[in-house]
């Protein structure tokens, strides 16, 4: 099982709109990806380490999937579509990560 790992990171000029990710994109990716993607979890950045300073990131989201190849496995046949619908909520290049849960 590994977990995928998508961050936005916040900074001057980048935007993103919180409501058209949430009512849209992030139904349009479930939909599309179904059991390929568990476990969804997405975070809002609320403020970073010193209270009152600005969160590193816009956004975060998580999931998990059987293994990386499995996931692009499924994601590939809607790859275009999904990714196409990144520049309709945010002009930000998400920072993606695939990692290996380790149960503690």
């Amino acid at each position: 099982m590994i977990e995928i790992t998508l961050m936005y990171p916040a900074g001057e000029g980048r935007t993103f709109d919180m409501d058209y990710y949430l009512n849209t994109h992030v139904p349009l990716f479930q939909k599309r990806m179904g059991a390929n993607a568990q476990n969804l979890k997405i975070l809002r950045g609320i403020q970073g380490l010193t209270p009152g300073s600005p969160a590193p990131y816009v956004a975060i989201a998580t999931w998990t999937a059987k293994s990386a190849e499995a996931y692009a496995a499924a994601f590939a046949p809607h790859a275009d579509e999904i990714l196409g619908d990144i520049p309709k909520y945010t002009n930000i290049q998400p920072v993606v990560q695939y990692s290996e849960i380790i149960p503690v």
